[in-house]
């Protein structure tokens, strides 16, 4: 049931993402391979704060490595034996003991992160957008990291004690490193209580795994996923290179032409496609996979010079609403089949203009990203829609366009004074 509900929910999530506009992101496949084993595998942008990125890389080592044991835990529960691996002789201690010392600095790890956030209170981790769900969910995480392990210790520790009680069913194995040094918890146990404490713990860490799968569905940790598909469809351009919206570059085309009748009806009566974008729906499937992968770290917030100025731009949170919003659209499709206007829209009813003008595209955010989330791609085409659809755009913005169109350039000289700064 937990399997079915975890490829239910995961399926739901694909369906939101591939609500957005195509994409072509197959070119570079080397580059793309290179992006996944080096930032998504191997953690390189995690340690550029040194501390933090150790402790997570020990985490994520311990999430991924200490589950290797889940297969005998679920091989011996099926089949009903005990260690089913143990005739691998010495190299079973080793890895066991591996794990165990894993899980132990796991634990430590969980610790420390809990501490930063709740006692040392790092300002990136108490942002206005980090209240409620978003900030309880990152401590929820910790939590069940703290179970698990220390679920996978005390097992080993009961099932230690039962060794050396020679009960039936339990083969012999060597002393584990952490385990035997907790075993004496549970000396003067008698045997039926410990298999109860040693059942209880198996079944206590099979759910524990099947319900944190399902809890990824509603938690920023979807990132643990869908990091390695978002790390390769990234963006591989120059950070600063904008992409051109295909239905002005064809119009511009169109108008310097000088074989184009302007009055001629056009061929197609294909409708012009929007100009930016108001809704999740006008955004392209890496965008809304983007904020399915955003693990709101606040390390693109902690960077935003707009941000540390006092503006209401976090990059974290456009990353946020952005998601907030598809989920909104997502369960829509779900009751009608199809996506219906409910009259609402990212633009406006989730992210306000002031937020967007107070972007300064110098993409201090997209570098920060640990796992390549470009939340400048979104403020882009949303302020593009302000400017193109709506003429919405600042004041001084509107200056500079003016200028532009009648003198050449952004300031106020006349086009025969306007190379006069070379003479200076």
């Amino acid at each position: 049931m937990g399997i079915f509900m975890f490829a239910k929910n995961m399926g739901k999530l694909i369906r939101n993402i591939k609500l957005g506009g195509d994409v072509d992101r197959n070119d570079n496949s080397a580059e793309r391979w290179k992006n996944v084993l080096m930032v998504a595998l191997g953690q390189s942008k995690m340690t550029k704060k040194l501390f933090p990125g150790i402790l997570h890389i020990i985490v994520y080592a311990g999430f991924i490595i200490i589950n290797i044991e889940l297969l005998e835990i679920i091989i011996d529960g099926v089949l009903g034996t005990h260690r089913v691996f143990v005739g691998m002789g010495r190299f079973y201690t080793l890895l066991i003991d591996s794990f165990e010392i894993l899980a132990f600095l796991v634990i430590v790890s969980v610790i420390i992160f809990w501490l930063r956030r709740n006692i040392l209170k790092l300002t990136r981790f108490h942002k206005p957008e980090m209240k409620g769900w978003a900030f309880n969910d990152a401590n929820n995480i910790l939590y069940i990291e703290t179970l698990l392990m220390s679920a996978f210790l005390l097992m080993n520790a009961a099932d230690w004690n039962l060794q050396m009680l020679e009960s039936h069913h339990y083969v012999t194995t060597d002393p584990f490193v952490i385990s035997s040094f907790l075993s004496p918890m549970f000396t003067g146990m008698s045997e039926a209580s410990l298999i109860i404490v040693d059942r209880g713990l198996w079944w206590f860490h099979i759910i524990g795994i099947l319900f944190f799968m399902n809890y990824l569905y509603w938690s920023k940790h979807l990132h643990i996923l869908f990091a390695f598909p978002n790390t390769y469809f990234s963006k591989l351009q120059p950070k600063g290179e904008l992409d051109n919206l295909e239905s002005v570059t064809k119009e511009v085309k169109m108008m310097m032409d000088p074989n184009v009748d302007p009055y001629a009806i056009p061929e197609d009566d294909e409708e012009p496609g929007k100009l930016g974008a108001s809704d999740v729906l006008d955004l392209n499937w890496v965008q809304l996979m983007n904020a399915y992968t955003c693990t709101e770290c606040g390390r693109c917030t902690e960077v935003c010079p707009a941000n540390q100025t006092g503006k209401l731009l976090s990059p974290r949170n456009i990353m946020m609403k952005t998601r907030d919003r598809l989920e909104e659209v997502g369960k829509i499709v779900d009751e009608k089949g199809k996506f219906e206007d409910d009259g609402k829209a990212l633009l406006n009813d989730y992210i306000s203009p002031e937020e967007l003008w107070a972007c300064t595209t110098c993409n201090a955010c997209t570098d920060a990203c640990p796992v390549l989330i470009d939340p400048i791609s979104i403020i882009v085409d949303l302020r593009r829609y302000l400017v193109l659809e709506q003429s919405a755009a600042p004041t001084e913005l509107n200056m500079m366009m003016t200028n532009i169109e009648n003198n050449g350039a952004p300031w106020q000289y006349s086009m025969a004074d306007r190379l006069n700064w070379k003479d200076e």
